[in-house]
């Protein structure tokens, strides 16, 4: 069963996991990071370009999943490095760090709870990130065309493909395109046609949907909503 809350961090969401019976799964990507506790392990997920399937894991989950674009700056390396990656948090920091994080996540009684604490600590020790990644991811989000939202901002192509790299793993149009699929997906998952789904989303045709869907989950839209 998964269940989810809004983070005490702005912008965050603190959630737990636990697989059913087959232990199967499928992540999709939405251009976040997360910060994970399996089984006595501190992870990393790094923001991903397709689905990551979870199959044959078993055990809780707990986690924090970051706004996107801010996850870089609290944990000290850059999002293209961690991409489509799950890595243990001793790989990134000091082991004596991850250690010492991880001794409180597991001996608190909420593991959830006890990684939002460990995520407004980082936040309250590091500096705020990059102020133009929430309008960005604002922008890109309602459908905004990457070079206007650019032109808006007062970035040029070669810059704003090099702070997203940062922030969120890929260049502003993979980060745009991860974001229409998640519109898109919360309209179908509301009732709205596919077609209207579609058109309401961003994509050119009912047709357009059905390809990003499938190249970006490995699903149909119907296989990802049980239909």
């Amino acid at each position: 069963m998964y269940e989810e809350r809004a983070s005490r961090l702005p912008g965050a969401v603190v959630w737990t996991n636990t697989p059913d019976a087959s232990g199967t799964g499928r992540v999709l990507p939405d251009g976040c990071m997360d910060l994970l506790w399996h089984e006595g392990r501190l992870l990393v997920a790094g923001p991903d370009t397709h689905a990551q399937l979870t199959e044959g894991t078993t055990g809780a989950w707990s986690g924090v999943r970051f706004f996107p674009g801010t996850a870089p700056a609290l944990l000290g390396v850059p999002a293209q490095e961690l991409r489509d990656r799950r890595v243990d948090l001793a790989d990134l920091w000091p082991a004596s760090r991850a250690r010492r994080l991880g001794a409180r996540v597991g001996a608190a009684a909420d593991p959830a709870t006890a990684l939002e604490d460990a995520a407004l600590a980082l936040a309250a020790d590091t500096r705020p990130p990059d102020p133009l990644l929430r309008p960005l991811v604002t922008a890109l989000g309602a459908g905004r065309p990457v070079a206007a939202v650019a032109g808006e901002l007062g970035l040029g192509a070669r810059q704003l493909h090099r702070r997203s790299l940062a922030a969120f793993g890929y260049g502003p149009k993979t980060l745009a395109r991860i974001l229409r699929l998640q519109r898109a997906l919360r309209l179908a998952r509301s009732g709205v046609p596919y077609a209207d789904t579609a058109a309401r989303a961003g994509y050119a045709d009912q047709a357009h949907l059905a390809r990003d869907v499938r190249e970006l989950t490995g699903l149909t839209l119907g296989g990802l909503l049980g239909g």
